[in-house]
């Protein structure tokens, strides 16, 4: 019987030790992970900002295959939120209290089932030279149970942590993936209506045509700016020749305008392109799809038995400016081949 009452002795110690032993461990906590995703920092953070895409990376909602997900009021922005149950992940509730734009998200995320808890996650995008940092935040106060659950399977930053990291590398993926979305749509036989343009012309090697446009398009963009001259629709470029077999390519950069102008820079002329005849192709997505462009506005004309004419013009109209469109995949290209 004294043994009996020697080891309920004991047992009562080790519990009343075991709960100061979890009620002394931190009221807090919190843990980030970060990771550099190589893509414009407003392409990233509207694909955080926005629930919708959020069961394309969640590491959570990959593991509950069947969790119902529902919307509420809103996907994006402040006081968007969604919600979920599931087997796996049990009952909870996210919402956003607070954006700056292409810089933070704050959110809170409510656990409901198994038990009870709340948690502030905070969301950075830092712009890099190599792209975006981003870093996923969470952070939260533990009560009695939580602690309780803790002590027994590890910290919240241990089990937490690694659904973070897998996190973060599927948006990383889907970030990519999304940028190299394309589309090409050859719209046949159309009118180009030619008109006025300024331009400045150079030559280079193939592999340093872009670097080469690049340079050139803002020095005839800036000139125009700068003289108050009247911009008659988006800057595009002719190709006078593209010599594969010698790794050439002569080519000008123009802005068109309203009517006829005289410069004043040796390096920036005028011309004029006549009304002609072409057939028109529209690239939405990188310009690295270009070629594929090329070679299916060829293959249509000469499935057509169109004619080529190798001295007309031979043109790409650029609608978007990269600037103002950071991804790839909404660039909008048109391209016009003079045939007869």
């Amino acid at each position: 019987m004294k043994a009996i009452k020697y080891i309920i002795f004991l047992l009562l110690i080790f519990f009343i030790g075991f709960a100061i032993y979890v009620a002394v461990q931190p009221n807090d906590y919190a843990f980030n992970r970060s990771r550099t995703i190589k893509a414009p920092t407003s392409v990233v953070y509207d694909i955080v900002n926005d629930y919708k895409e959020w069961p394309r990376f969640s590491p959570w909602i990959e593991q509950d295959t069947n969790a119902i997900l529902s919307y509420e009021d809103k996907t994006s922005g402040i006081n968007a939120g969604y919600a979920w149950e599931g087997e796996i992940l049990g009952e909870g509730r996210m919402q956003t209290l607070k954006t700056v734009s292409n810089k933070a998200i704050e959110q809170q995320i409510d656990f409901l089932k198994p038990f009870e808890s709340t948690s502030k996650i905070h969301w950075t995008f830092e712009p890099t030279q190599d792209g975006t940092k981003v870093t996923w935040a969470m952070a939260g106060e533990q009560d009695f149970m939580t602690k309780l659950y803790v002590a027994f399977s590890g910290s919240i930053e241990t089990n937490t942590g690694p659904d973070f990291e897998r996190g973060l590398y599927k948006l990383d993926s889907i970030v990519q993936a999304d940028m190299k979305k394309f589309s090409i749509n050859v719209e046949g036989i159309t009118q180009h209506s030619g008109g006025f343009y300024l331009y400045n012309t150079a030559s280079s090697k193939m592999s340093d045509f872009k670097q080469k446009m690049q340079e050139m398009m803002p020095i005839i963009g800036g000139y125009a700016l700068t003289n108050n001259i009247t911009m008659a629709g988006k800057p595009f470029v002719i190709y006078h020749k593209w010599d594969e077999e010698n790794d050439a390519v002569i080519f000008s950069c123009c802005i068109p305008t309203t009517s006829k102008m005289t410069s004043s820079e040796a390096n920036i002329l005028t011309g004029q392109l006549e009304p002609f005849k072409a057939v028109k192709t529209k690239l939405r997505g990188d310009y690295e799809n270009l070629k594929e462009s090329w070679d299916q506005t060829m293959k249509y004309i000469a499935q057509n038995n169109l004619e080529l004419i190798e001295s007309g013009p031979m043109i790409e109209v650029y609608l978007t400016d990269p600037m103002s469109t950071p991804n790839p995949a909404n660039w909008i290209t048109e391209i016009y081949l003079a045939v007869n």
